[in-house]
Parts: C-alpha cells; sequence; structure tokens
C-alpha cells in the first residue's frame, strides 16, 4: 500500500522514522498492563507489582523509566522515611488508555482461538515432513 506524505512527515514503515522508537515502546507488554493498571490514578510501585503478576522488580523499574523518559508517566516521590514513590499517567500517556485496553480485551478475548492454533501448528511441526507427489 502506498501512500503519500507531507515532506518531514513520521512513517513508521521507514527504518529510520523515530515513530519506529515509539512503537516499540508501546508495543512492549509490560507497557500495555501499566498503561491499564495507571488508568484510574497514582499508584505505588509495590501496588503495579502486584497487580503485574509475573512481573520482576528490575522489569517493572526499566518500563516505568521508560514511560517517564517517554513523557507518559509521572513519578512523585514524596520525602517521607521511607520515601513513598507514585506512579500515575501523564496527558500523553492517558491518550493511550482506550488502544491499550483494546488491545487487552481482544487478547483476553481470543487466547482460546490463538492457543488452540498454536497447539495444532506445533503437533503439524513435529510431525516427519512427507514427500510430495507430483499430481
Amino acid at each position: 500500500m502506498s501512500r503519500l506524505l507531507p515532506r518531514g512527515a513520521a512513517d513508521a514503515y521507514l527504518r529510520d522514522c523515530a515513530s519506529r522508537k515509539v512503537l516499540d515502546s508501546i508495543a512492549n507488554k509490560w507497557t500495555c498492563l501499566l498503561v491499564d493498571a495507571l488508568r484510574d490514578g497514582p499508584v505505588r510501585f509495590g501496588a503495579l507489582r502486584r497487580r503485574l503478576d509475573g512481573i520482576t522488580q528490575k522489569s517493572l523499574t526499566q518500563t516505568l523509566r521508560s514511560m517517564e523518559r517517554d513523557g507518559m508517566v509521572i513519578r512523585t516521590m514524596y520525602p517521607t522515611i521511607p520515601p513513598r514513590v507514585e506512579y500515575e499517567l501523564s496527558e500523553l500517556g492517558h491518550s493511550l488508555v482506550a488502544l491499550m485496553e483494546g488491545i487487552r480485551i481482544w487478547s483476553e478475548e481470543h487466547v482460546g482461538e490463538i492457543m488452540a492454533s498454536r497447539a495444532s501448528f506445533d503437533s503439524r511441526a513435529a510431525e516427519e515432513p512427507k514427500p510430495v507427489t507430483p499430481a
């Protein structure tokens, strides 16, 4: 499919386009889940870790830092002992909520079909190759 773009416009299909880095960032499964987990307001690190079952402390830290760097998350540190840190979506982060929710819901609705397809593929791949007979 060919599109005519204005000069200087972003095009993620081009290898050097900066929008590819944005796409890489938001296509991360933890980013998708964090956007949804933060949609209702500030959340502490420990609560996020409990909500995102299976995420390591390192992955959560890296994803939150990346999202903060990209302007999607606001990190607020309170001067208490021990220090209290909360994360919330920025205006830019909130603009992703509907998209990420749609991806999450689609994943949950189609997991059965995807798993059945994988099982079918894996069983076919495990079979010995059959010779092709000319027609």
